[in-house]
């Protein structure tokens, strides 16, 4: 039997275990903290945009679990906000349950509050894992799904200091990278201006602590645009964002705010003493981070160099998802990336070739454009997303972005690639690659 760990529960790692899982994989998965998801507890944007494209790919491919979970807890469809169409909002209170049935219906082993600390190697290869809880596990491959946020010293070298996010990192112990411990030369990126990192790019309220009128939009429309009166607007501010897809004038000159259980505000934060000065937002309350008035995660603090099948360059058994991949933002992109990842991780294991999903895909070009423009010197200071900016403008400039179903599925079949995820890999224990 192939052994796969999976380090890091977010979206990422969650598809990664899935995908391994289902290609007939043992698959351990270990969590620092006590919920999966990570920033997918209060993320809540999916579709949007090019992002639709991306799904419907992935979903093609066999990667249906987490966009599945997604709309079984979705709280609006079809939603359109500015700059954005045909959004689907989920239910930040009820994803992770219905994402953790998911792995456990696939046979995943999940550890919780195990943080993971170091690795055990034999040359350039990894043979074991130690986390907290746990102790030391073997295994044949593994995947990076530590993500890049934090911990608090980065958030107070790099931005406003510890917000107290849903990362937790005060509680369960900062993110240790897995690549970093095997000795891969991991990679920061950059904002705009040149400095380090990037600021994550929205905050949550209380819903209750707002106007009764503001509440009824949200719950009954999924979103509600409220001016700011010009002398509160904030400057510089969208330029720190890691989502440049919301670095738009109208998010500068009206609070944004979208229905995901909580009130999500469409800014990196917002000091609460100006906040509260806007009409309808007298009584205002942060729910995450709940210092959000003071700021919010730094991320993109240790990406792994990794080539087009996702696997981490400088280590011989690791591969990567999520933004351990790169200068990729949000859930959909942590999801694509995470699923191929842990599909190769088993075929690697086989000693069977690897998957590059192909540039006339969506999924595939992300994965070929990012990592190229992340050895460029201004592209290092972008970040990248199906939903807007500049990757978004480059899928509508060469015909990647589609809402045509069939079209998409066509195109999946064309590359070969149709119910890939659902295909078995691992055929006896001799297939494993000595």
């Amino acid at each position: 039997m192939v052994k796969v760990v999976v380090v890091g529960g977010g979206w990422a790692g969650c598809s990664a275990a899935i995908s391994a899982a289902k290609a007939g994989a043992d698959v351990t998965l270990f969590e620092r903290t006590d919920m999966l998801l990570g920033t997918g507890l209060v993320g809540g944007i999916m579709r949007n945009n090019g992002r639709f494209t991306a799904t419907e790919e992935a979903i093609a491919m066999g990667a249906s679990e987490m966009f599945d979970a997604v709309d079984e807890t979705a709280r609006h469809k079809n939603l359109d906000f500015p700059g954005h169409k045909h959004a689907t909002l989920y239910d930040v209170a009820k994803i992770e349950p219905a994402v953790r049935k998911r792995l456990l219906d696939a046979g995943v082993k999940l550890h919780f509050k195990a943080r993971f600390t170091d690795v055990k190697m034999d040359g350039e290869k990894v043979v074991a894992v130690t986390a907290n809880n746990v102790g030391t596990v073997e295994a044949d491959v593994f995947v990076d799904a530590t993500g890049t946020a934090g911990p608090q010293g980065n958030c107070t070298k790099y931005g406003n200091g510890c917000a107290m996010c849903v990362l937790r990192c005060p509680s369960f112990g900062p993110r240790v990278s897995l690549a970093g411990k095997a000795g891969v030369s991991e990679i920061m990126g950059k904002k705009a201006d040149g400095s380090i990192g990037a600021m994550s790019g929205s905050c949550k309220l209380h819903k209750d602590s707002l106007a009764e009128n503001i509440q009824e939009e949200l719950n009954t429309k999924g979103v509600a645009v409220v001016p700011i009166p010009a002398e509160l607007r904030k400057k510089g501010v969208l330029e720190k964002k890691a989502c440049q897809q919301y670095a738009l004038k109208e998010f500068a000159e009206n609070v944004i705010l979208l229905d995901t259980g909580h009130a999500k505000l469409m800014t990196p934060f917002y000091p609460i003493e100006t906040l509260r000065q806007i009409p309808g937002f007298e009584n205002a309350r942060f729910e995450d981070p709940y210092a959000g008035g003071v700021g919010n995660s730094m991320r993109y603090m240790a990406m792994s160099p990794r080539t087009n099948d996702l696997k981490v360059l400088g280590v011989d058994n690791v591969f990567c998802g999520g933004e351990k991949a790169g200068l990729l933002v949000g859930h959909t992109e942590a999801i694509v990336t995470g699923s191929l990842a842990g599909y190769n991780a088993v075929l690697y294991a086989c000693g069977k070739d690897l998957v590059t999903i192909p540039t006339d895909l969506a999924i595939g070009d992300a994965i070929d454009f990012v990592g190229k423009q992340m050895k460029t010197e201004d592209g290092m200071k972008l970040k990248y997303t199906f939903s807007g900016s500049v990757y978004f403008k480059r899928m509508e400039e060469i015909g990647l972005y589609s809402m045509d179903v069939d079209a998409i599925k066509a195109k999946v079949e064309k590359a070969g690639l149709t119910g890939i995820y659902n295909k078995k890999v691992v055929e006896s224990a001799s297939n494993v690659a000595k």
